[in-house]
């Protein structure tokens, strides 16, 4: 290839790969971790309040303390490449960019998938003296090896580790060094996340762009940053403007105690720059420490009910009978599911769960994941103004198979802006090419605004409206006659048939 090929050939690379930067932080849902029998004891928490002055000493003590405690990680993992033709559409216009350089040395064909070894860089750190670290599942998640550096040793001097434990959706992994040095291991200490406040001061020690150890000092900026870790679903961080950049992740946030109270996880970059602009977030250090028995033993459990969820939206609440903007709206109900069972149905919104009131959607998924799958718990719902108590049995998590079904249609949120719909009949050849089962009577949505409510709340053609405001509609003149006894302004039910389906949308009339 010539040199002016060459140059073109690896510019294009990097274009292609530019496209992926984003966030810091990326997770896969796929791996299976290595299970392991045993149990530990959860470290003790310190919730004792911070007192005293900061002095010209204080941070140099904390780095003095706690920074042996922190480890760089190294790991690598194997990555097939891709057949660059994919990018630019078949081998014909590759060639016309590049010749075709393998010709000679492979004769006919195109050429074969190679595997690549990817390195990766990540920080953690180490809370048992038999050698057991906490970092970022992103950090060692797919890796087929794993080295692990001491503060104060040698740079080439590195111990073999291994995956214990790891969890997704709070992005935390448990490793164990399989090599051990010939010293004792110092432990870090734990604080007590759920005491910190905006304005504490903090310090995070790590690994960014490979220069091991460094220190780093600002203030807690948020707390309760909801932060997404999978289709649906949150996790609650600390946001932080102490430095963070690529390689501080599953390091440590201190307190002024030089106690561990998150672990370092993402930042928020722009598109100009992948480094740190000063918002960073943590992992809350109790949600992990909750999960370290389960991160032993290698498998994470969680709760499930089955159903999708939506915030109340805030004008409609007297249409549900409700005082405040507190619960969350049920959008669908999984067949076959905990939910399903127990008698719950979409547009029911959840008050309370095993007796403790529900303020918002994402205090109720993290209310149901914290429960015991094989618990039966009473559940608070309010159906049409009417309160109602129903036993759900707690089902088990299955992360990937729900990313898999909410991938391919997501329940929307919000959904409260007007209308703007064009609506016909269901007739007969209209339900069997859109699968609708037999009987089923109701108005088609044949055409859908782009710029109207009905498109923000996420209708679209080939819906199936069955009621409006909870009241069966049969034809496209009966939707239509329910929604015009709407006043503007005020908000419509609709519970809609999806690709075998009921879901229940809210829809504010303007």
């Amino acid at each position: 290839m010539s040199t002016r090929k060459t140059t073109v050939f690896y510019g294009l690379l990097i274009a292609v790969a530019s496209l992926a930067v984003g966030m810091v932080i990326a997770s896969r849902l796929d791996l299976s971790p290595e299970s392991s029998a045993q149990t530990m004891a959860v470290p003790a928490a310190n919730s004792a309040p911070l007192t005293g002055p900061l002095t010209a000493q204080t941070f140099r003590d904390i780095a003095k303390s706690t920074t042996p405690t922190v480890v760089n990680i190294r790991t690598e993992s194997r990555q097939r490449t891709q057949d660059l033709t994919e990018f630019f559409g078949g081998d014909d216009l590759f060639r016309r960019f590049f010749g075709n350089p393998d010709e000679e040395s492979q004769g006919q064909g195109r050429r074969k998938p190679r595997e690549q070894v990817v390195q990766a860089a990540g920080s953690g750190f180490i809370i048992s003296k038999d050698g057991l670290i906490l970092t970022n599942n992103h950090v060692v998640e797919g890796a087929t090896k794993i080295v692990v550096s001491l503060y104060g040793e040698d740079t080439d001097q590195e111990y073999a580790a291994k995956l214990i434990g790891h969890d997704p959706l709070s992005d935390s992994a448990l490793i164990e060094l399989t090599e051990k040095p010939s010293h004792a291991l110092p432990e870090s200490k734990f604080g007590d996340s759920s005491q910190v406040q905006p304005g504490d001061w903090v310090m995070a020690i790590g690994n960014p762009f490979g220069l091991a150890h460094t220190v780093s000092v600002g203030v807690i900026s948020a707390l309760k940053r909801p932060f997404p870790v999978a289709t649906g679903r949150t996790q609650d961080m600390l946001q932080t403007d102490a430095a963070i950049n690529p390689g501080n992740s599953g390091g440590p946030l201190l307190n002024v105690r030089g106690e561990v109270i998150g672990i370092n996880t993402a930042i928020y970059a722009d598109s100009r720059q992948s480094g740190n602009i000063g918002i960073g977030f943590a992992i809350p250090i109790n949600i992990i420490r909750d999960l370290l028995p389960q991160l032993r033993t290698g498998k994470i459990t969680r709760g499930m009910i089955g159903v999708t969820v939506q915030s109340v939206p805030r004008d409609a609440l007297e249409e549900f009978g409700l005082k405040e903007r507190k619960g969350a709206v049920v959008g669908t109900v999984a067949e076959g599911g905990p939910a399903k069972r127990a008698g719950v149905l979409p547009g029911d919104v959840i008050l309370e769960v095993n007796g403790k009131p529900v303020s918002s959607r994402d205090e109720l998924v993290q209310t149901i994941v914290a429960l015991k799958p094989g618990t039966t718990v009473p559940i608070k719902v309010l159906r049409e103004k009417q309160e109602k108590t129903l036993n759900v049995t707690i089902g088990e998590l299955d992360l990937e198979a729900e990313g898999n079904q909410q991938s391919a249609e997501q329940s929307e949120e919000d959904a409260s802006e007007g209308f703007g719909v064009s609506l016909g009949n269901l007739t007969a050849d209209r339900a069997r090419r859109l699968g609708v089962p037999s009987g089923t009577t109701g108005a088609l949505i044949t055409d859908v605004d782009p710029n109207g409510s009905a498109a923000r709340s996420g209708l679209r053609a080939g819906d199936v409206i069955l009621k409006v405001n909870r009241v069966d509609v049969e034809s496209a003149a009966a939707a239509q006659r329910e929604l015009q006894k709407v006043r503007s302004g005020a908000t419509a039910f609709l519970l809609v048939w999806r690709q075998n389906q009921e879901i229940f949308f809210t829809i504010r009339k303007e």
